[in-house]
């Protein structure tokens, strides 16, 4: 069943500050001990190294919206194009320990763009871009069950104009291994797995694909 904690959430918004704060402490902590040859290898966003993904986190917090609608505009104002321009320039320009710094800074107020997405999806965006570092360095376990539970009811429930999750979970009933949260549907195809590969798969990476089972699972990959 999905948990009680996590449906109290969606539905009322109670709690989210507190996961934020847990998920961003263990992010910044599990930050600090890459290497720079760490942050320089690919992450799970195609293209991108992890200090790219890092660098992104970052503006995700502060950057200003007339700063993005001017990349927009020399970029045929194409949102994805923009993001890949400044999170590219942002990375280049700035080591990974001033990204951590600054990551570290804004997280506790967001200004800019960081003020516009709602908090539940804002977790949910922090969290995914997580496990794209962690996963591509071999690391799992980095969730805290609170903050994955909660980010797995959001995905299968709340929809994202950025990330179709709700969509590719659609008609397929799920169940972690790991934390206990589940959303049954009867008679529905079911995909069974750890949570942290759950919630990297509904967030369109194929990576984690492998590790989940069930008969829902190729339906979900077909989503992806």
């Amino acid at each position: 069943m999905i948990t009680r904690s996590s449906q109290r959430l969606t539905e009322t918004g109670a709690g989210w500050r507190d996961l934020a704060r847990q998920q961003d402490d263990d992010f910044v902590a599990f930050a600090r001990t890459l290497t720079d040859e760490e942050w320089e290898l690919p992450s799970l966003c195609a293209g991108w190294t992890n200090k790219v993904v890092l660098a992104h986190l970052v503006l995700g917090l502060h950057l200003p919206p007339s700063r993005l609608l001017l990349a927009m505009g020399r970029r045929r104002w194409s949102f994805d194009a923009s993001n890949d321009l400044l999170s590219r320039e942002y990375a280049s320009q700035t080591s990974a320990p001033d990204l951590i710094d600054a990551f570290n800074l804004f997280r506790a107020r967001p200004r800019g763009i960081g003020r516009l997405l709602p908090a539940p999806l804002l977790l949910g965006d922090h969290v995914v871009h997580h496990l794209d570092i962690a996963f591509s360095l071999g690391r799992s376990g980095v969730l805290a069950p609170p903050v994955a539970d909660a980010v797995l009811a959001v995905e299968t429930r709340v929809p994202n104009p950025f990330i179709p999750a709700v969509a590719r979970a659609r008609g397929i009933a799920f169940r972690t291994t790991d934390t206990g949260w589940s959303r049954p549907s009867a008679g529905a195809p079911e995909v069974v797995g750890a949570a942290e590969s759950i919630i990297s798969v509904l967030a369109g990476r194929p990576h984690a694909v492998p590790h989940l089972s069930g008969s829902g699972t190729a339906i979900l990959a077909n989503r992806l």
